[in-house]
């Protein structure tokens, strides 16, 4: 742990750490924007399930408000042609969870913490998991719960915080239990788990996305 220590708190000395403080900047004013906008963020979790974040974050670009409004159809269409893993199985859901789009604000503020808001996408949106959830809730200002994706689960396993999965899919045993190593290596850095996935995901693949 001491190595991984020692690299993020080098990180934050330099002039990345302000490149992190504005995306958590963003991510917070995201989270006081109108629903709509909201739930263009959710889709763009929705997306990120298997599937690379820089391509995900084109593709949110590119549809924008059509998230909202086109046939489940044209939808899985434009997001086969737009190169999204599983685009039939995606379009399903994002219009699935339209059913929430104009309260998303008012349901994801009536939580205390970010790990019961998480209990409640998981149960209530398809198509997002464990990862998904708190990948959309840090985004829109939650900074206690942790995006484990490979990246992460990589990084924690080189450094001997955990042993790697024998799958990919993780239970929400083996979940939790990686967030709690996050945890600890959070507390011992200073920061919350929000930012704290940024500096992983830097140092583990040289950017810095949300």
């Amino acid at each position: 742990m001491r190595q991984l220590i020692d690299k993020i708190l080098e990180i934050k000395k330099s002039n990345k750490s302000r490149i992190i403080a504005k995306r958590m900047s963003e991510f917070n004013a995201l989270g006081k924007k109108p629903s709509e906008e909201l739930f263009k963020e959710l889709c763009f979790c929705i997306l990120t399930a298997n599937f690379r974040a820089d391509k995900a974050i084109e593709i949110q670009k590119e549809i924008g408000q059509q998230f909202l409004t086109l046939p489940k159809k044209a939808l899985a269409e434009k997001l086969k042609k737009l190169g999204c893993r599983f685009h039939t199985k995606k379009a399903g859901y994002i219009v699935e969870a339209r059913k929430h789009a104009s309260t998303l604000g008012k349901i994801w503020h009536s939580f205390s913490s970010g790990p019961t808001a998480r209990e409640w996408f998981v149960k209530n949106i398809k198509g997002l998991g464990y990862k998904e959830s708190s990948h959309f809730l840090r985004n829109v200002g939650y900074t206690d719960v942790a995006i484990i994706d490979f990246h992460i689960i990589d990084l924690l396993a080189r450094n001997g915080l955990i042993k790697k999965p024998k799958t990919k899919s993780l239970t929400k045993k083996s979940y939790l239990s990686i967030e709690n190593v996050l945890k600890k290596l959070a507390k011992r850095t200073g920061m919350n788990l929000g930012e704290l996935d940024l500096y992983l995901w830097y140092i583990e693949t040289g950017k810095i996305l949300k």
